[in-house]
């Protein structure tokens, strides 16, 4: 049975369609084009089109036939809200109020469409900023606003002030809070200040659909409009008649009881809940009007809807004294960035998938006229049959395979999961009195940068198939004969007996056959072994269904850490100490960026949601609904975090003789005669980091100072947990390093 925000989806892709059925006059789409400064050439590039087509648009010999004509017609609406036609009789409006630099935050900007999509507007609108999503803006009442100077810190303000999309020109969310008067107010992004008139939490929904002018426009051209987020304070809490903090039995529902008052006023008021009920992250909507949809998120952070694990510092927690102006600052720099919030961190990450690679679109029947639900190639699209080896231990494919608590083998199961190993130090490695550790900055983010996944169901395959890393997946082979002993690397060997095997998380070596992510096993053929597969579960349809959320992901924090003063042409001590500053430079963009890792790391992790209780073992549970289940995507990116690493190690040991001691996840410890990282890494003749060896930087996917420790404190350790434990995840000098990566 379809989902609400299946259906949700499903109408909005029709209203755009039929919504873009007019055009404006040839005329009129000539003075727009020219008021936004644009050559007909220019526009003609971004719809891959002729300038002569162009020409013909405009003069009206020709009209645009689908799927350009949506394309020009979102062209044509966003400048029309950007450059409206000159009033005759009218006189002219007042200028737009100042906005005190103190209160500017980074413009909104839709992420950009791959080259290989239909083109959208925003690429010849880009000199002047991004284009309005489709449709005017509601008509409403000016809600009330005033601009506080001294009740937010703002992020740096862009090179380039980007045009705000009119419906929703106050930004993506807004936190409630009560004043020192007792009157109820709204913070947004930049500073901005508005009265809420509203009594009662039907009455806030309805102003904040009506008036507030909240919102944010989608990521993609076949997505949806993210509706706008509320965050209620304890004060606005009170103010509206909700409890402070949730009873013992509604924590464990989730949600207040349907009998509260404020649940029955919703009710009353003709609005609706989604079946989650009214908890920390509640969506209350009425039924679309239109082409609009009338839908509000409340975020209660007093019920626990910002885990401090993910949206805060849990070793100094700074959103419970949080001044409600820095809260909108810091939850809707984020939104701005990522996108706006859904839940957890990791539900955002998987939502920012969907967001970007929309599973459907609305296509006209050319026959019959009328629109229907199209798949988009490039997405996925719908659940698909598992796979036995793929799936976790609760599964209930597995029901009757197993008995309850047998421990499956890598023969059984696909183990591709992150490092966790650590090894004595050797004689001539304690010699060092120092162990750095190194940490891979994004790296579960990094690891997706170009990976080829299946979009569709699997294959298996069977009678010893020949390997194609070609076709992602899951195979079955026998890694064990690969000695590390017999690499070479820029013909030099490599002492094996200090490295990890790149096949297991562990990082011992296979003793038989078992399941690989096709990533694990092109790097085996990459360091020239022979592979032989017993048999696989290869997806034949393929694409880089990943690569604009990497993209959206590293954008938002590479611009973080230089509004933290960290920028990518830093490098080598210069980094280092940026980096050190960056810790101090700002407490709640350093929020905005912990919260971005947490996301890129808890979208990936919920690609494979186990079930956490909500059902019996063997049961189905929620997550297994959904298109974007798909373990098998899961294990090929933490293979690919897994390899790359490797893959450096290698040419580290290579090129300067160092070798790790310990990983975990995406920390590496090396012996070191200096305590920082330039006392190991390697370097070339002239100064440059050696070609393939980790390097400082602040890019994903490079490395930056986790932590120093003693060699003496190493053997403390060892002494007193017996050996068994990995000191990978102690040696952090800033305790806060690696949190959410």
């Amino acid at each position: 049975m379809p989902t609400e925000d299946e259906l949700f989806s499903a109408v909005d892709a029709l209203l755009e369609e039929v919504a873009q059925d007019d055009l404006p006059s040839p005329e009129e789409r000539k003075r727009l084009r020219e008021a936004a400064g644009l050559s007909q050439e220019q526009v003609a590039r971004a719809l891959k089109s002729r300038r002569e087509t162009i020409g013909n648009w405009e003069s009206g010999v020709t009209e645009p036939r689908p799927p350009k004509r949506a394309a020009y017609a979102r062209l044509l609406e966003g400048l029309a809200a950007r450059f409206p036609a000159p009033a005759t009789d009218a006189p002219a409006a007042p200028p737009a109020p100042a906005v005190p630099e103190a209160f500017t935050s980074p413009a909104p900007a839709p992420a950009p469409v791959p080259a290989a999509e239909a083109p959208a507007a925003p690429a010849p609108v880009a000199a002047v900023g991004p284009t309005p999503a489709v449709g005017p803006a509601p008509a409403a009442k000016p809600a009330a606003s005033s601009r506080r100077p001294d009740a937010n810190k703002a992020a740096k303000r862009p090179a380039a002030t980007a045009a705000v999309d009119g419906r929703f020109e106050n930004g993506p969310l807004a936190v409630i809070d009560v004043d020192d008067e007792g009157q109820v107010v709204a913070y947004c992004v930049g500073g901005l200040v508005l009265d809420v008139p509203a009594k009662t939490i039907p009455a806030l929904v309805d102003w904040t659909v009506e008036e507030a002018r909240l919102g944010q426009a989608r990521l993609h051209r076949y997505g949806k409009d993210a509706d706008p987020v509320l965050v209620l304070t304890p004060a606005a809490l009170e103010r509206y008649g909700l409890p402070a903090e949730l009873s013992p039995e509604e924590r464990r529902a989730g949600r207040l009881s349907a009998g509260h008052k404020v649940v029955k006023q919703i009710a009353q008021a003709g609005q609706q809940l989604t079946q989650r009920g009214f908890g920390a992250w509640a969506r209350v909507y009425r039924a679309p009007e239109g082409s609009r949809r009338r839908c509000v998120q409340l975020c209660i952070p007093a019920w626990g809807a910002l885990p401090v694990d993910e949206w805060d510092d849990k070793n100094d927690p700074k959103l419970p004294t949080m001044h409600a102006a820095d809260l909108a600052r810091f939850l809707g720099t984020y939104a701005e960035r990522v996108m706006t919030p859904r839940g957890t961190t990791a539900v955002t990450g998987l939502e920012l998938m969907t967001a970007l690679r929309p599973p459907t679109r609305a296509q006209k029947d050319e026959a019959t006229g009328e629109f229907k639900q199209a798949f988009n190639d490039d997405a996925l699209t719908r659940p698909y049959d598992v796979v036995e080896c793929e799936v976790p231990d609760e599964h209930p494919v597995l029901k009757g395979k197993y008995a309850r608590h047998h421990q499956r083998t890598p023969a059984e199961m696909l183990m591709e999961e992150p490092y966790n190993w650590c090894r004595p130090l050797t004689d001539d490695e304690c010699v060092n009195p120092y162990l750095v550790a190194i940490d891979v900055n994004m790296a579960f983010a990094a690891a997706t940068n170009g990976l080829t996944v299946g979009l569709n169901g699997p294959t298996h395959l069977t009678g010893n198939p020949k390997f194609d890393p070609a076709l992602p997946g899951s195979w079955l082979v026998d890694l064990s004969h690969v000695d590390l002993s017999r690499v070479r690397v820029d013909g030099r060997a490599v002492d094996a007996e200090r490295l990890p095997s790149p096949f297991t998380p562990t990082g011992e070596r296979p003793t038989g056959p078992a399941w690989y992510a096709t990533p694990t096993v092109a790097y085996a053929v990459e360091l020239g072994f022979d592979v032989a597969p017993i048999e696989a579960y290869v997806r034949t349809q393929t694409g880089r269904y990943l690569d604009p959320w990497y993209k959206r992901l590293r954008d938002a924090y590479v611009t973080t850490m230089a509004d933290l003063g960290v920028t990518t042409a830093m490098g080598g001590s210069e980094f280092l100490d940026a980096m050190a500053r960056s810790k101090d430079a700002d407490p709640a963009l350093n929020l905005v960026l912990k919260a971005i890792k947490a996301t890129a790391k808890g979208g990936i992790g919920k690609l494979r949601q186990r079930n956490r209780g909500q059902v019996p073992y063997y049961e189905p549970w929620p997550a297994l609904e959904r298109a974007t289940w798909r373990p098998d995507i899961r294990a090929a990116v933490l293979a690919g975090v897994r390899v790359s690493m490797h893959r450096k190690m290698l040419k580290t040991a290579a090129a300067a003789g160092v070798y790790p001691v310990a990983i975990g996840t995406d920390a590496l410890v090396y012996p070191s005669p200096g305590p920082s990282p330039l006392d190991f890494l390697p370097h070339t003749p002239e100064g440059k980091p050696a070609p393939g060896t980790f390097r400082l930087g602040v890019s994903p996917g490079m490395v930056k100072h986790q932590g120093t420790q003693t060699v003496l404190w190493a053997e403390q350790q060892f002494e007193e947990h017996g050996g068994v434990f990995n000191i990978a995840n102690l040696i952090r000098t800033d305790q806060s390093a690696g949190e959410g990566e």
